[in-house]
């Protein structure tokens, strides 16, 4: 099945790359070894074609990719860390810098990185998920953009525009819905993962989160939001009933088969709908527009040195992921973005309709949420609360109520 952002992050190990076991390098000559933790048959392919692209351009470094299990991916860089057996070089996501920073599994690239050619190209917020107090610990490899899908077909049937604003995406989804007919405006993601959609529109409605770590929410405006949000399942009926409980897999494939009109995710999922949709039944849209700010997240993954004894062939490794070729390579076989705004900007981008609303979406996204205890209250106060909403349990105000003492909980 097609790997989304949270399956990525958080999957478990995948089959081997081209019919390579995983370790095994691609060719029997000296080099560098690379752990990572995709899954999927189209990040694997991916890797490959970067891999290949990275062997033309250097013929004498040999790249062996190690498939390390996501969910035993720590407990190995701290093994190989405590036996000096660490690798050269490694895939690192945002929550994990510190820790692998702290536990000695990276190399500090802060001035490397800085003499970088390419260093101009990315905005400031590209280097903060893998900056631990002020240094640089890697280079955005690649990027997820959210944006939306929508049934081109079933908008020309209702003479509907595409929506820009939430407003006009409520009216959409309540035009295009037909529960009689198994026909739903979103697939709205109400289980796992379905938090982020939450805080998306809490800020859209001009809510901030936190504040030099204290809790910042707006409990008016947040609850506006959060009774925007669970209304379109539970006043406009413009949701699948299954929807406080449709996670990443649900919601994809009631957009594929036809349950739902529209559905929120990233460009990593863009292989997948292509390949269960027709170009002319579907097409992409950046994120709408709330009443106070326009939220669309830019998360990206990066690659870092752990082999303190370092060479140029690691930051050769790591840095040609931002060059176009391998950029856009990885693209078509996976939908993952450029994590340079660039490349992003060439003409085999930009003249893709497809991916004009990713090109718009990296000039005003922003990243998502970064705290301590994020992760934690997120996923056991923010997802449940509103869940509650959903199914009837809870009031929006009670959902946001709930939400906030948690959040101080969480601060303290």
């Amino acid at each position: 099945m097609k790997i989304d952002r949270r399956t990525v992050l958080g999957g478990l190990a995948a089959a081997p790359l081209a019919g390579l076991a995983p370790g095994r390098a691609f060719a029997q000559k000296a080099g560098i070894n690379y752990w990572h933790h995709f899954t999927s048959t189209t990040e694997f392919k991916g890797l490959e074609r970067v891999i290949a692209l990275f062997n033309q351009k250097y013929p004498d470094i040999a790249v062996t990719q190690e498939n390390i299990p996501n969910p035993e991916y720590m407990s190995k860089m701290t093994a190989a860390v405590v036996a000096n057996a660490r690798p050269d070089t490694c895939m690192v996501v945002a929550e994990r810098a510190s820790d692998l920073v702290a536990m000695g599994g990276l190399v500090d690239l802060t001035d490397r990185i800085k003499k970088w050619p390419r260093y101009g190209e990315y905005p400031d917020q590209a280097w903060a998920g893998a900056t631990v107090n002020g240094k640089i610990y890697g280079i955005p490899a690649f990027t997820f953009v959210d944006w939306m899908y929508y049934r081109k077909d079933w908008f020309a049937e209702k003479g509907i525009a595409p929506p820009k604003t939430y407003q006009e995406f409520l009216e959409a989804a309540i035009k295009v819905s037909d529960p009689s007919k198994n026909r739903y405006g979103l697939s709205l993601r109400g289980g796992a993962g379905g938090f982020k959609y939450v805080l998306d529109l809490i800020e859209a409605w001009g809510s901030p989160i936190v504040r030099d770590g204290k809790n910042a929410m707006d409990k008016k405006k947040a609850t506006e939001a959060v009774d925007f949000y669970a209304g379109i399942l539970t006043k406009h009926k413009a949701a699948p009933p299954s929807a406080p409980n449709d996670s990443y897999r649900q919601i994809m494939e009631a957009f594929k088969t036809g349950q739902t009109a529209m559905v929120w995710h990233h460009t990593g999922s863009l292989t997948e709908i292509q390949a269960a949709l027709k170009p002319d039944q579907f097409g992409t849209l950046p994120m709408p527009a709330g009443p106070a700010a326009h939220i669309a997240r830019l998360t990206y993954l990066f690659n870092g040195v752990s082999n303190p004894a370092k060479t140029d062939a690691d930051m050769q490794w790591i840095s040609f992921w931002a060059e176009p070729e391998p950029a856009i390579a990885f693209l078509e076989e996976t939908g993952y973005f450029p994590s340079s705004p660039k490349v992003a900007a060439d003409e085999r981008i930009t003249k893709n309709p497809l991916y004009t609303a990713a090109v718009e979406t990296t000039k005003f996204g922003r990243l998502p949420p970064t705290f301590v205890g994020v992760a934690g209250w997120s996923e056991t106060v923010v997802l449940p609360e509103f869940q509650k909403v959903l199914v009837g349990r809870a009031t929006a105000e009670q959902a946001v109520d709930a939400m906030m003492a948690g959040l101080d909980a969480a601060l303290k």
